[in-house]
Order: C-alpha cells, then sequence, then structure tokens
C-alpha cells in the first residue's frame, strides 16, 4: 500500500532537544496524515494529559500523496489533545505548506514539552534551530509572517504559527498557515500557545522518493482545471440559498431555521467581491476566494460557508462586508471562524443584540485577547452557556457546524457520535441527505452508512486527499493510487476511529457524552445499532483486546 514516508521528527521544547525516529513499519500499515498521528497520539500522550499541559503532544504529519504533483492533495493533518473538546482531535488545513514539509524529509512532527520563553523553530533538511522570538509576543498571524519573512526569507507558506488566541489559550484557538488557511477545529492553537511555540518553519530540497501512479494523477489535474464548478467561483457559499430554502440554516443561535438575509450573504454576494483566482499547492481546482470590497478596503480570503454561517445566520447579520471583516479578524487573531462565530452569536442572544455587526467584532476581539467578557467567551459555548443564560448548542464541547441535524438527521446521528463532536466533515452524511441520495428524515436504519462514511473520511485525512476532490479522486482511482483494494483503505480509516475512541475512553468519554441538544426520532435506538455495527459495547466503550497491534516507536 502506497504510504507517507521519512522518519518522524520529535522536538522537545522545554529541553531544545530533538530526536529522529524511523517509523516506516508504523507508515506502512497507517499510510499517513491522521491515521498515523492518531496512532502516535493515542500511544504517546498520557490518557490522563491535561491539553495545556506540557504531557500533551502537538502532531503534524503528512500522507503520500503530498509527495505528488496532483491536483486536491495540498494539505496536511495536525493532531493532539483538544483543550475544547477534552479529547483527540485532528484538523487539515491546506495553503501551500505540505510539499515544503516534505522537502525537510520528514513525514511527521512532534511537538511536546513546554518552553520558558517564547520560541520561532526552524525546521530544515540539515537540522532544527531554536530561535527565542520575545518580539512576537501578542504579535498577530501577518505581524509574525512578516518577520520570518524579514529575518528568514521565508514566505508564509513555510509557515504555521499561531495569533494572540493561540497564546491566550483561547480554547477555539487555531494554528494558521499561509496567513488565511487554518487547522481550525478543537483549539490545537492554544495547544501550541500552552507550548509557547509562536511558530514553525519548513524549508529543504529533499527528492520525494515515491512513483506516484499516472495514470490517474495526471487525469485528475487535468479533469480539476477543465471542470465547469460552481465551486470553482463560489467556493463551499454557492450552497447558501439552496440549504437555506431546503434544509435550514441555523439563523440567531439555533432559534430559526431560515435566515431572511441568505442572500445577501450567499454565494453570488461573495462571488461578486472575489477579485482573483485562489488554490492549495499544486492544485488546478482553484476553489479558494480572494475578496475583496472597493468601498471599504476590506480584504481577506473567503468568506467559506461555515464563516457566512456563523457569522452572518447565526448573529443575525446579513451584510457581506460584516462578514469578511470577521473572517479576516479570526484569520489574523488565530481562531476557528466557526467556534467563534457560534460563540459570539451566544453572546449576543443573552444580550438580545442580533444584527449588531459592530458588536460581534468588538468581542471577537476580545476573546482573543481575554479582555472582559471575552474572557469568559475564550472558554467555548459548554463552558459559558450557563453564565449566558443560553442553552448549550455543542456536542463533547464542540460548536456546531451549519449543517442542521435538526433537518437532517443522519448528520444530527453523525454530530451525536462522532469522536470529535459536532463536526461536519467527520463523515459528512450531509452530502447524502442534501443530494437525495439519503432520506434525511428518521435516525434508524442509517448506522452502517455513517460508519462507511466516517471510515472514509478518516481514510482521505489520511491520504491525504481534500473532501472537495470527491467526485475527481473516486474510488477506484483510490485504488490505483495506493494499490489497495477500496475495503484495505477503509479498514486504515476504521482503526484510526476506533483508536480515537478508545482514547476518549480512558479519558472517561462513554455513552453518556453521545448526547444532542435537541431530539431526534429514534435517537437511543439509532446510536445502539452504530455501536452494533462499529463492535463496541452498549456503554460506547471499545475494549482494550479489540485494538489492533501496530508497530510503534518506543521512547
Amino acid at each position: 500500500m502506497l504510504h507517507a514516508t521519512g522518519p518522524m521528527l520529535t522536538i522537545d521544547v522545554d529541553e531544545r532537544t530533538i530526536i529522529e525516529t524511523e517509523i516506516d513499519d508504523l507508515l506502512e500499515v497507517t499510510v499517513g496524515g491522521r491515521a498515523t498521528a492518531t496512532a502516535l497520539a493515542h500511544d504517546r500522550i498520557p490518557f490522563d494529559a491535561d491539553p495545556f499541559g506540557p504531557e500533551n503532544r502537538a502532531y503534524l504529519s503528512t500522507g503520500p500523496l503530498q509527495q505528488s504533483r496532483m491536483s486536491f492533495t495540498g494539505r496536511l493533518n495536525m493532531t493532539g489533545l483538544s483543550p475544547l473538546t477534552d479529547g483527540l482531535v485532528s484538523s487539515n488545513a491546506g495553503g501551500y505548506l505540505s510539499r515544503n514539509v516534505v522537502a525537510t524529509g520528514y513525514s511527521v512532527l512532534e511537538l511536546t514539552g513546554a518552553s520558558d520563553e517564547l520560541l520561532a523553530i526552524h525546521v530544515t533538511d540539515s537540522g532544527v534551530e531554536f530561535e527565542p522570538v520575545p518580539d512576537l509576543e501578542g504579535a498577530t498571524v501577518p505581524e509574525t509572517s512578516d518577520y520570518i519573512a524579514d529575518e528568514h526569507d521565508l514566505g508564509p507558506e513555510h509557515c504555521i504559527a499561531i495569533g494572540p488566541a493561540g497564546e491566550n489559550l483561547v480554547r477555539f484557538a487555531s494554528v494558521m498557515t499561509f496567513d488565511s488557511r487554518a487547522f481550525g477545529r478543537g483549539g490545537l492553537g492554544a495547544v501550541l500557545g500552552s507550548k509557547n511555540v509562536k511558530c514553525v518553519t519548513f524549508d529543504g530540497e529533499v527528492d520525494p522518493p515515491l512513483e506516484i501512479p499516472d495514470p490517474p494523477e495526471m487525469d485528475v489535474h487535468r479533469e480539476a482545471a477543465t471542470a465547469d464548478d460552481r465551486m470553482r467561483t463560489q467556493g463551499t457559499t454557492g450552497n447558501t440559498e439552496f440549504i437555506n430554502d431546503n434544509f435550514s440554516l441555523p439563523t440567531r443561535y439555533f432559534r430559526e431555521y431560515e435566515f431572511e438575509g441568505a442572500a445577501d450573504i450567499g454565494g453570488n454576494a461573495v462571488e461578486e467581491k472575489k477579485y482573483e483566482t485562489g488554490a492549495c499547492s499544486a492544485c488546478a481546482y482553484a476553489c479558494k476566494l480572494p475578496t475583496r470590497d472597493a468601498e471599504t478596503g476590506v480584504e481577506t480570503e473567503g468568506p467559506e460557508f461555515e464563516t457566512v454561517y456563523a457569522f452572518g445566520a447565526m448573529q443575525g447579520v446579513d451584510d457581506i462586508v460584516d462578514v469578511m471583516r470577521a473572517n479576516e479578524l479570526c484569520d489574523i487573531l488565530g481562531m476557528d471562524t466557526i467556534s467563534a462565530g457560534v460563540t459570539v452569536a451566544a453572546y449576543l442572544a443573552s444580550e438580545d443584540a442580533f444584527g449588531d455587526a459592530k458588536l460581534a467584532q468588538e468581542i471577537t476581539e476580545r476573546i482573543a485577547y481575554r479582555e472582559g467578557i471575552g474572557d469568559t467567551l475564550a472558554e467555548g459555548v459548554a463552558r459559558c452557556h450557563d453564565e449566558l443564560g443560553v442553552d448549550d448548542y455543542t456536542v463533547k464541547g464542540l460548536e456546531f457546524a451549519a449543517h442542521d441535524g435538526r433537518t437532517l438527521h443522519g448528520q444530527g446521528l453523525s454530530y451525536a457520535v462522532a469522536n470529535r463532536g459536532a463536526d461536519h466533515l467527520y463523515a459528512s452524511m450531509l452530502r447524502l441527505e442534501y443530494a437525495g441520495q439519503l432520506d434525511p428524515q428518521g435516525t434508524l436504519g442509517k448506522a452502517e452508512t455513517l460508519v462507511a462514511c466516517e471510515n472514509d473520511s478518516a481514510f482521505h485525512d489520511s491520504g491525504i486527499v481534500c473532501v472537495f476532490g470527491s467526485e475527481y479522486v473516486t474510488e477506484d482511482r483510490l485504488e490505483t493510487l495506493f494499490d489497495a483494494d477500496y475495503e484495505e483503505l477503509l479498514a486504515v480509516g476504521a482503526r484510526t476511529v476506533e483508536r480515537e475512541r478508545h482514547f476518549n475512553n480512558q479519558r472517561g468519554f462513554d455513552r453518556g457524552d453521545d448526547v444532542l441538544p435537541y431530539e431526534l426520532p429514534d435517537l437511543e435506538a439509532a446510536i445502539e445499532e452504530y455501536y452494533a455495527a462499529r463492535g463496541w459495547s452498549n456503554d460506547g466503550v471499545v475494549a482494550d483486546s479489540s485494538l489492533e497491534s501496530l508497530p510503534l516507536p518506543t521512547e
């Protein structure tokens, strides 16, 4: 089976030491990306670790397709113990970093310990440099990129960085790359902040040793370049009005199901502000959204649909420029737009201030610096909803994505049981329900489909293949690319989901955490079907004996 190559580089930021560990045996059975990082995290992060403690570890991992020039492969995975959910979380980001990580020769970067001073870490194919950067304390993400460019002649495509939100341990802080691409969900930016790591750069000249099958490598690339998809002009916002009119666009902190201003913040409104094409590394699909408002001078990349939902409909804001401002603010400060937007919406609900975009932006900034009420909101909705006097619209502490489980019942079931919480991409059941391939009503009889979707998503996050490339990087092409049957690839995903669940079980997670803040028909029975399909206990627990033995490295 095709898999990533190269050793793991472990950096202890307390001791300022590095260790290179050969992990070829592990990569052979985990492929790379999320699967490899999850196996390592499960084995090397103590089950009782504090997410903000030095014993937590952050993993940046690449898959084998990042050694290709194929479209839909300009992504990386990041994994760690989440300060927001208190369980394992993985997130992936696009941009142009992946090829620069591959060029250092490493397949995985592992960060552990905690520094007593703010650090920039520079990883090359010939060594590692630790640079104290006290002058970057409180710096925004672009200010950090400017420093790296001025002092090290490296652009933002060589760097991961955190903003003030990460330094201030905002529980939904992001790790940013290329200034506007985010490892967004779960607060991994705060994990780097707890380690006093401001940024890590990557630069090298190692030639990828893999030979990627062609076809389909260039076939995928050619089809991506010539595709006539609305995604290429409007990104994910192209479906805003369809979802609003036919399903649900959660509005005013989940009080309503439809937003009257959807057209003003949807795909056409975003496309009107788009001024050039944007892409990720090696990708000809070019679905990114560099936008600019000529009148105000506001410029950002996006917003994508989840930001339109979180800072638009959820807050009762119907001006696309206001949503663009909020998007740019989150990128600059280093915060997940979904969790930040939903948390601000909860505050607006408590103040009866829906529609006040200026207040929303002020509160967003105060969260990043933990100023006043921002200190409370920086903990996330699950930890502050009582003080605000609003309902807790989270699962396992993670704020909901836009795709409403109250109308998409399969997606609702997915939210309930997902190890990551209320994340729409953990299984993407929404795709089947939107397309009419799966009846959106009812939860029973959907468990087998949900398991297959979770396994497929986990494998894509390990390969690593962009979620928007599914129509081009098809099952048969995946088999050719990875020299394996599709069922073997799904098995990699299944092991990953199981290891995440087992780790979380050891931290006390069980059936009592697989819950929703709203009722769905037959949900408890559907959860039992899901556990049975997975081979887990009726309490949602993975038995120690069921974990497949993996060739994990020793310390």
